[in-house]
C-alpha cells in the first residue's frame, strides 16, 4: 500500500477528471430527492440537499484508465458489494439498491464531507488518502458514515408502557 500513497499524487489528476465528469452526467440526467430523502440527506449533514441528483444504474461506471482502475480495486472501491457512489452531489445507486435508505444516507454523508471541504476535489484527496492508510474501509471518512447511516436508519425504539 506504501506504493499507491506515493503514486497517488501522480493519479489524483486523473481521479479528479474522471470524477468531475460522471458527478456532471448525474447532475444532468439525475432525478431530485425526495422531500423524506432529504430530510435524511439533512440528518446526515447535508447543506444543501437541493443540490443532489440520484441516478438509477444496472452497474457502476468505472473508469476506462487501467492505472486508476487498479488503484481503485487495491483500495477496495468498485467492489462487487458496491451498491452506490458519490461524486459530489452527484449519487450513482444500483437498480437494486434505488429504494435502500442506507444506502442513499451512506452517499449523503460522504455529500456531507464534500460539503465541508469546499469541493469534490479536496474531499477525493483526504478520502482516497484514507482508503489507502489505514485502509478502506477504516479511514475517518468512511468510518463516520458508516456510524451515522446506522444511527439515523436505526429503528425507532419501542417506548414500554408506563
Amino acid at each position: 500500500m506504501k506504493s499507491l500513497l506515493t503514486s497517488l499524487p501522480i493519479i489524483l489528476p486523473v481521479v479528479h477528471a474522471w470524477a468531475e465528469k460522471q458527478e456532471s452526467i448525474i447532475l444532468s440526467e439525475g432525478v431530485p430527492l425526495t422531500e423524506e430523502q432529504m430530510a435524511d440527506a439533512r440528518r446526515a449533514g447535508v447543506v444543501c440537499p437541493e443540490k443532489i441528483r440520484l441516478s438509477r444504474v444496472e452497474k457502476l461506471p468505472e473508469p476506462e484508465n487501467e492505472d486508476l482502475m487498479f488503484m481503485a480495486r487495491q483500495v477496495g472501491l468498485f467492489s462487487a458489494r458496491s451498491a452506490s457512489l458519490n461524486l459530489g452531489y452527484g449519487i450513482w445507486l444500483l437498480y437494486d439498491a434505488w429504494e435502500d435508505r442506507q444506502s442513499l444516507v451512506h452517499e449523503c454523508v460522504h455529500v456531507s464531507q464534500h460539503e465541508k471541504r469546499n469541493g469534490l476535489r479536496p474531499f477525493l484527496n483526504e478520502y482516497l488518502r484514507e482508503c489507502i492508510e489505514p485502509g478502506f474501509p477504516f479511514g475517518r471518512m468512511e468510518q463516520e458514515a458508516i456510524l451515522l447511516t446506522k444511527d439515523i436508519c436505526k429503528p425507532p425504539t419501542a417506548r414500554l408502557p408506563q
